[in-house]
């Protein structure tokens, strides 16, 4: 176990206090309030659906700016948290702050006493809830526990180099984190810790050591080179079960010939370098695998297959004129309980949750040749890597679909369409291998997909969740780095790079509302309410992809250091 500390350190004065505050339970965190928005996704199942009412298809066009405040330049990739008319959020540089979230006026700062270069790089996710603590990944590999009511440090637990990227969920009492590896397995893993105390109740290591299972899927590779991480979004906790179902990122090196000497040092078919690219289960109490499946193996082009994973119900009845691998095995009309991602580089897989079963796959946003896997068995489940992607040599060059097309901004799941919205781009990776002997470096770019079209680069789509059916809208040159909003009003809310927050209705795609606000939408996307009145809530800011994005459409000119957050409601 790791060291853990009870302590007041690094940390600001705080400025007030949060009144009248009740301790979050675990029931509360299983059944919020409509009126709060206690984890990145509002709910375990990481639905992000609200079930507020009160802005509608109707009156939606009515909405006006609330509230703004500012924010420290920096990067912001984060989504605030509410709870009973609190609004905790991340800022930049190592700081969380909370709010009075019908006017954005300060309670407390806590300010993280780290270094410059500590700072910049500081940009967690999340943020967590339990009893009066909030739990924050900090940028120095540290997992801190903050009072709620007064912003003090109650406790830290250091994790040893592991990068804070993504950011924390709690369940059972537990404090589940994760991140990204930092050039050795020592630190790929994921982490539960004492909500109380801090301290390191277990660990998941990412790739299995000499002697465990899947080991033997890394055909030899030293086992502090095996490493694959979880730096993008939490996952899901399911439960009844009991369990945590996450998403691992790529196996690093990026290459196959990087990790194992050859492209063929590995398995071309799934299980290749576990787990990689995978969804796995774990139990909650003992950080044990139930269960996983691998989406991608021995990926070569740094194709991650973490961030969230929404947890529904739905029936089984995929039409094969939108679903591309469907298992036959399983009766039509079948109520399954499943678990859906949209990995960073794009395809789209429904698992049944309780045993890791396939269902259905598809690739997403299209069926391109240079998709990254080739094929899926649709009985067994097993994937297989697209081999005219794999670069086998110095100095190849090779185009693979997709590359961020959805990335680590959030998807959102509706009930009452039984769909799953999500925004996209339709761009490539093309990637030229080093070559040594001519004294070049190996070099990327991102591209548009072969065959497609300009003026159609990005999008919303609209996933029935029965039938693999989509209904594209909003398409255009925007990329969308927001993360997904769906409501009980019958409304889907998304900001873009255009600075552009919208409103659209769930059922039709059609753009209802839009206010242009002063920087880049970047993830955050909520829906809370306080004393009768709903509020919606975006942020803008510096964000890391915000170049590599905005390479493709010059048009745009970002303005950059506008980190704000928004506040919308009804007049």
């Amino acid at each position: 176990m790791k060291r853990f500390v009870l302590a007041v350190a690094s940390v600001a004065m705080a400025s007030a206090q949060v009144q009248n505050f009740k301790p979050v339970t675990q029931q509360m965190l299983e059944n919020p309030s409509p009126n709060d928005w206690l984890m990145f996704s509002r709910t375990y199942d990481d639905q992000r659906f609200s079930p507020l009412n009160q802005i509608t298809t109707s009156n939606v066009n009515q909405l006006r700016m609330a509230w703004t405040v500012g924010l420290p330049a920096g990067n912001t990739i984060t989504v605030p948290l509410v709870y009973n008319g609190v609004m905790y959020v991340i800022a930049p540089g190592g700081a969380v702050r909370a709010l009075n979230a019908t006017n954005g006026d300060q309670l407390w700062e806590y300010k993280r006493k780290i270094t410059a270069g500590q700072a910049s790089q500081a940009r967690s996710k999340s943020l967590a809830i339990f009893g009066d603590v909030i739990a924050y990944t900090a940028p120095d590999s540290t997992v801190v526990g903050i009072d709620a009511r007064t912003g003090e440090q109650r406790w830290e637990t250091k994790t040893d180099s592991r990068g804070h990227t993504s950011g924390p969920i709690i369940a059972e009492g537990k404090v589940i984190s994760g991140g990204a590896c930092a050039g050795n397995r020592a630190n790929c893993y994921i982490a539960a810790h004492d909500a109380v105390t801090g301290k390191e109740l277990w660990r998941f290591y990412t790739t299995p050591a000499d002697g465990e299972p899947g080991a033997e899927s890394w055909n030899g590779a030293p086992v502090e080179k095996r490493m694959a991480s979880t730096w993008g979004m939490p996952g899901a906790y399911d439960v009844a079960r009991k369990t945590l179902i996450w998403g691992i990122a790529n196996p690093m090196p990026d290459q196959r010939m990087m990790r194992h000497g050859t492209a063929d040092g590995t398995s071309r078919t799934a299980p290749a370098d576990l787990y990689s690219n995978s969804t796995v289960a774990i139990d909650v109490e003992t950080g044990k695998l139930k269960w996983y499946y691998q989406h991608l193996p021995g990926d070569d082009s740094d194709l991650d297959h973490t961030n969230e994973r929404e947890l529904v119900k739905v029936k089984f009845n995929p039409d094969p004129k939108f679903v591309k691998w469907i298992n036959p095995n399983i009766k039509r009309g079948e109520e399954r309980e499943v678990s859906v991602n949209i990995a960073e580089g794009g395809g789209l897989s429904v698992l049944d949750r309780v045993t890791g079963e396939f269902l259905w796959a598809t690739p997403f946003p299209f069926d391109a040749p240079e998709f990254a896997i080739s094929d899926i068995d649709v009985k067994t489940g097993k994937a297989t890597i697209n081999w005219n992607n794999v670069i086998t040599g110095p100095g190849q060059t090779k185009t693979i679909c997709y590359w961020n097309t959805k990335s680590y901004w959030p998807a959102s799941y509706s009930p009452q369409t039984n769909s799953l919205y999500t925004s996209y781009i339709d761009n490539c990776r093309q990637l030229t291998s080093a070559d040594p002997a001519n004294n070049k470096r190996e070099e990327w770019h991102v591209v548009q997909r072969p065959g497609g079209k300009p003026n159609e680069l990005t999008g919303m789509a609209k996933i029935d969740l029965s039938t693999g059916e989509i209904l594209r809208f909003d398409v255009g040159r925007a990329p969308g780095n927001g993360a997904v909003l769906t409501t009980a009003g019958g409304l889907v809310f998304h900001g873009d790079m255009s600075r552009r927050f919208k409103a659209f209705d769930a059922k039709t795609g059609k753009q209802l509302w839009e206010s242009i606000l002063g920087g880049n939408v970047s993830v955050s996307t909520i829906s809370y309410g306080v004393n009768g009145k709903q509020y919606i809530a975006v942020m803008t800011g510096d964000n890391p992809k915000v170049p590599e994005l905005s390479g493709e459409v010059p048009e745009l000119r970002l303005p950059t250091g506008n980190n704000a957050i928004y506040v919308f409601a009804l007049p």
